[in-house]
């Protein structure tokens, strides 16, 4: 009899309301439950564009088990496909790669276009014969995966049911149409990758609220302080937090990064961070914008995907490069203190007798947010089942 996990105490109100079971947390069984029902049924973050920034460029990505591949098409747009032969279920490409004329299957020459379309069967009809009567070509094109990209980050929907990404999150979109313009990655400087022994949902949680900058993060609650956040609640689709008090990087002359253009006063001062379920996690400032892609590699490792943009690309002068450069590295510092929280809840997720947890009505609402979610995702897949 397959175990099913009680949900209900998860969507009471906060004041009475317990967190998901450990087995979400620790649980094979609801991991792949989860798989489906909340990262592969929902639009998921699975790369960037920077990624991918010339014509031609491909490259592949293990999404839960399942190879995708990211390839920027003639046009500027990016692609995702299943990164599968459509002959024999071969890989096609096992590394990031610059395809100068067609995605070529290593097993067999089966080629491909960017747009996925197949190209030729080399003596598919026998030697020398490239095509035969009872094989359609029109009909053997990669298998395309539902994609879109905001701010650069490339989402997925890869059971194809969700609704398009502009509905689902027609409300943070609008919340932050001031930063719907170009932003330029910051070079080399400005990405980096964290391995963290945690369920990716830790990860999500922790990163939604303020309620933890005292003692994880005393350098930033130095100057942004607790009181100076507010909480970002009550959405469907996100959750985080904001504060007050943003403060711009200055250089040894006073020096400052550019802003986005056009921003309203509120984001002088004010910066935004949210988490964009399932696993995208976004901010935004007056000077940069970053994103984290949660990778889930396993039930209790997940691997943390960073990159941050700017207003003008790298290049123009040193010392805004530097600038780039240092800003990068104040934000791994600051995701590197999240580390042993996350882990060491994970840790405490084994303790049998621990019931969910309990929030704080004042301070944990869009934690609380994100268990609601979650479990309406898991309860939708069990009905459809």
């Amino acid at each position: 009899m397959k175990h099913v996990t009680d949900l209900d105490a998860v969507h009471a109100p906060i004041e009475q309301a317990r967190g998901l079971p450990n087995e979400h947390y620790v649980d094979p069984a609801v991991f792949a439950e989860e798989r489906k029902s909340v990262l592969f049924d929902n639009w998921a973050g699975v790369g960037f564009g920077k990624d991918v920034p010339e014509a031609g460029d491909a490259r592949p990505i293990d999404f839960l088990g399942m190879p995708l591949l990211l390839v920027r098409d003639r046009n500027g747009g990016v692609n995702v496909f299943q990164n599968t032969c459509r002959h024999r279920g071969m890989i096609l490409v096992d590394q990031p790669t610059r395809i100068r004329g067609a995605i070529r299957c290593p097993y067999h020459s089966w080629c491909y276009g960017l747009d996925g379309g197949l190209r030729t069967t080399p003596h598919i009809g026998g030697p020398g014969q490239n095509t035969h009567e009872d094989v359609d070509p029109t009909a053997l094109g990669l298998v395309r995966v539902r994609s879109h990209v905001w701010l650069d980050v490339v989402y997925v929907n890869v059971n194809g049911n969700a609704e398009p990404f502009e509905e689902v999150h027609a409300d943070l979109l609008a919340r932050w149409a001031d930063f719907d313009q170009p932003m330029h990655f910051g070079g080399e400087a400005a990405g980096f990758q964290l391995e963290v022994n945690t369920n990716w949902k830790l990860a999500v949680e922790n990163y939604c609220e303020s309620y933890h900058l005292p003692w994880v993060h005393p350098g930033l609650n130095s100057y942004s302080r607790l009181e100076d956040h507010y909480n970002i609640e009550g959405r469907s689709e996100y959750s985080g937090q904001g504060t007050l008090v943003y403060q711009q990087l200055k250089d040894a002359q006073g020096n400052v990064l550019p802003d986005f253009s056009g921003l309203p006063s509120k984001w002088h001062q004010g910066g935004e961070y949210v988490s964009l379920y399932p696993n995208v996690l976004l901010g935004v400032q007056r000077d940069h914008a970053f994103a984290l892609i949660l990778q889930p590699i396993g039930l209790e490792k997940t691997i943390e995907h960073v990159a941050l943009y700017f207003a003008q690309a790298p290049g123009g002068s040193e010392e805004q490069d530097g600038l780039r450069a240092e800003s990068a590295q104040r934000w791994r510092e600051v995701f590197k203190e999240d580390i042993f929280v996350v882990e060491g809840m994970q840790r405490g997720r084994h303790g049998l007798l621990f019931d969910g947890g309990h929030f704080s009505p004042a301070m944990d609402g869009p934690t609380h947010n994100f268990h609601k979610w979650v479990a309406t995702q898991v309860e939708a897949g069990r009905a459809a089942a």
